[in-house]
């Protein structure tokens, strides 16, 4: 149960982020790299808690 929590979280994240791309279209070079450097750093912590639920 707690593992479709968390995925559930994480993919309405990255829908959130991807929504908020698509309504800026505007966005800065640097701006883009923040939510892609944030993006992993999400990843990163989903794997590592997918690991420890394991």
């Amino acid at each position: 149960m707690r593992g479709r929590f968390i995925s559930g979280l994480a993919a309405g994240t990255i829908l959130g982020a991807i929504a908020g791309m698509m309504m800026v279209p505007q966005m800065d070079y640097r701006n883009r790299r923040r939510i892609n450097r944030a993006s992993r750093r999400v990843e990163e912590l989903l794997n590592e808690l997918r690991q420890n639920l394991r």
